[in-house]
């Protein structure tokens, strides 16, 4: 087929800028307040109110002064336009608030990078779904509660100036409120975090599951494997009915305490004003405040808000905590992209899994590492360039330790192929990253590409190839970076023998002069090698050509085995 004319690639589109705040959480902070005051004095204007009315008789045929109303009809539109603009702001203010957090999460795990201990994808999923949006609602649920509390204190103040026996009426039953609120806390805030700890391990669950998908079907475990993935839902429906449980106990304790704390008021205020000691007008301002004084006790539901907000926020923090590597300033002198691994070790809690290995790839070589599954050969290449810390000892690229290079620096200088490479971007041209038609031919990427729709121009969401196709579009992506050293794990393993021939000779010819780090699999791959670095069991057995080697039978098996099992 003959090459199409090349095309420019589309230039990489900027990171979009974030909108400004829209105001939705300065509204919830006007609007709150101005609904709680002008719900506090609904009760005394109301009182106002009947008094003037009585005081004028209507009976007689009086009319009522129209200025008596007033004040009344200001206060309830007052209260109704604050309480509307609440409604609407309280949910934007929550979807503002859960959007930063998951933004802010998320760039500190991608921060964080692979291999980060204690983190695994369907932990991380539900911690950036669930608690990043349980997280979320914390501000309007805090406002609220605040708000019941101080409208709680302003009611009693109005009881208090109406009468001190009718704030001590009241009183008798905050005590034991204030101790059932603090019971109610503590115990949903430990629920709930049992809760989304068990959703995380569903989830983990069901995420490895679906990665497994084929496997499970063509070994007919469907239902072995829901059982398996289900298996802590016993455990998730027990965190849910201790809370449900507790916030039942918790609704009939604060009813029944709101009736008696209410009788008690009412029956206070009625002797008052039988006694002429209280107007008319101020029972109904003792119904009104004694109601809302107790509305701090009935706020259950914002409780149980509180207390998922907590929880979330407890489970987003742990991630956010975690540190993430530094970045240096650093920049490499001229050099011929010589790696060394000094004292190399990488451990899992108290478990080595590599090292310590003292390596040295000599620039512009290359080297092929062989061993058998799990010997440690991806998580060598992936000390290279940070995609994993080292616990202990240093890694250098032309003496210069990689952790004190700055972030570009690093990313030219080192560059990765993988199994299977991500793509990322809207098209193929943007997932090639600047790759054009002398890297996709030297990928052998060029004859499939040819036969797209909009070649460059297809979306990633239509694109429908093989496993080897990937790859040779993540060969191509490598090549238009001219890293100083390139690093091969597995990047071939899905081609056949001959399109891997090919590839490999392309890639031998465009990386000439490059240090060159592959995982090879296959006798053919560590014989081209310069020098072979047999790892055994995470340490480094070995530094040596193939065919010296290929006489020790440990070798041989080991190759055998890397053959067969990665």
């Amino acid at each position: 087929m003959p090459d199409r004319p090349a095309r420019s690639l589309p230039a990489r589109s900027p990171a979009p800028r974030r909108r400004p705040p829209r105001g939705w959480t300065l509204a919830l902070a006007l609007a709150v307040p101005v609904e709680a005051a002008a719900t506090l004095a609904l009760p005394g204007v109301v009182a106002a109110a009947v008094d003037a009315v009585l005081a004028g008789h209507p009976a007689t045929g009086a009319a009522i002064p129209v200025g008596t109303l007033l004040p009344l009809a200001a206060v309830l539109l007052m209260g109704a336009g604050a309480g509307a603009l609440a409604a609407a702001a309280g949910p934007a203010c929550t979807a503002e608030a859960t959007v930063a957090l998951r933004t802010r999460l998320l760039r500190h795990v991608l921060t964080l990078g692979p291999g980060t201990p204690g983190l695994t994808g369907g932990d991380l999923t539900a911690r950036l779904v669930g608690s990043a949006a349980d997280a979320g609602a914390a501000l309007p649920s805090r406002l609220g509660t605040v708000t019941a509390l101080l409208t709680s204190l302003g009611a009693v103040l109005g009881l208090g100036l109406l009468s001190p026996w009718l704030a001590l009426a009241f009183f008798a039953g905050v005590l034991p409120g204030v101790v059932l609120i603090r019971l109610f806390l503590r115990t949903a805030g430990q629920v709930f975090t049992r809760y989304q700890e068990v959703q995380a391990e569903l989830a983990e669950r069901l995420t490895g599951a679906l990665a497994g998908l084929r496997s499970i079907h063509a070994a007919g475990a469907e239902q072995r494997e829901a059982d398996r993935i289900l298996a802590p839902l016993p455990e998730l429906s027990a965190a849910g009915h201790a809370l449900w449980t507790a916030q039942r106990r918790t609704v009939w304790q604060a009813t029944l305490l709101v009736t008696v704390v209410e009788l008690a008021v009412l029956g206070t205020a009625g002797w008052l004003v039988a006694a002429g000691t209280l107007p008319p007008g101020a029972l109904a301002a003792a119904a009104g405040w004694a109601a809302l004084g107790l509305g701090f006790f009935e706020q259950v539901e914002a409780l149980v808000g509180i207390a998922h907000a907590r929880a979330g926020r407890s489970r987003v923090d742990q991630v956010l905590a975690l540190p993430a590597p530094g970045c240096g300033t650093h920049r490499l002198p001229d050099g011929p992209g010589e790696v060394s691994f000094c004292a190399a070790v990488v451990r899992d809690g108290s478990r080595v899994l590599l090292g310590p290995i003292d390596l040295t790839v000599p620039g512009g070589s290359t080297v092929a590492l062989v061993g058998r599954s799990g010997a440690g050969k991806s998580l060598l290449t992936a000390l290279a360039g940070r995609l994993r810390e080292p616990d202990s000892g240093r890694v250098l690229i032309d003496g210069v330790p990689v952790a004190e290079l700055s972030d570009p620096e690093l990313r030219r200088a080192i560059g990765y192929a993988f199994e299977r490479p991500v793509l990322v971007g809207a098209t193929i041209g943007e997932a090639l990253e600047g790759a054009g038609p002398p890297e996709t031919r030297a990928a052998r990427a060029d004859g499939f590409l040819g036969r797209l729709p909009h070649w460059y121009d297809t979306p990633l969401g239509e694109l429908r190839i093989s496993g080897g196709e990937l790859q040779r579009l993540g060969l191509a992506r490598l090549l238009a970076q001219r890293p100083r050293v390139v690093v091969l794990d597995d990047a071939t393993s899905s081609l056949d023998l001959a399109t891997e021939h090919q590839v490999t000779l392309a890639l031998t010819e465009s990386t000439r002069g490059c240090t060159r780090l592959l995982v090879a699999h296959r006798a053919e791959a560590a014989a081209r090698a310069d020098l072979v670095a047999w790892l055994d069991g995470g340490r480094l057995r070995a530094l040596a050509p193939h065919a010296d080697l290929l006489a020790h039978p440990d070798y041989r098996a080991a190759l055998a085995g890397s053959a067969l099992g990665g």
